[in-house]
């Protein structure tokens, strides 16, 4: 079986991709592929996804330069959720979230409200022009 075959894509062509940084296990963030976005990930070992609001694939980086070199994907036991170990680049420490902090999973719920518990750590009006 061809290995883009195993997966189990939903009836849009999509897969839900979780990319967790390589180096500490801090999840990063939560995107979509479709196939062709799988496989320009397998060549050029970069994050690609597939933007649903855009309709189109999304180089990770192409705009903010915060960039996920892979270094490993995994298929879970259901063959129906991809998970990335990436490198991020582009600032130090790497921002994976478009506002501008490390993780987009900054809220936490306290008591019954979802409070910010990362600092952004550049302003996404200057990484966004």
């Amino acid at each position: 079986m061809n290995w883009l075959e195993q997966v189990k894509w939903n009836e849009h062509g999509l897969v839900p991709v979780i990319a967790q940084e390589a180096s500490t296990g801090d999840v990063l963030m939560f995107a979509w592929m479709n196939r062709e976005a799988l496989q320009k990930t397998v060549e050029l070992g970069r994050a690609v996804y597939f933007s649903r609001s855009r309709g189109k694939l999304w180089f990770k980086g192409e705009e903010s330069g915060h960039v996920q070199t892979v270094q490993d994907i995994r298929l879970d036991c259901d063959d129906d959720v991809l998970l990335l170990k990436v490198t991020q680049r582009g600032h130090e420490p790497g921002i994976a979230c478009h506002t501008g902090r490390h993780s987009c999973f900054f809220q936490k719920l306290q008591g019954e409200a979802w409070t910010p518990c990362e600092p952004v750590l550049k302003d996404p009006g200057s990484i966004y022009s």
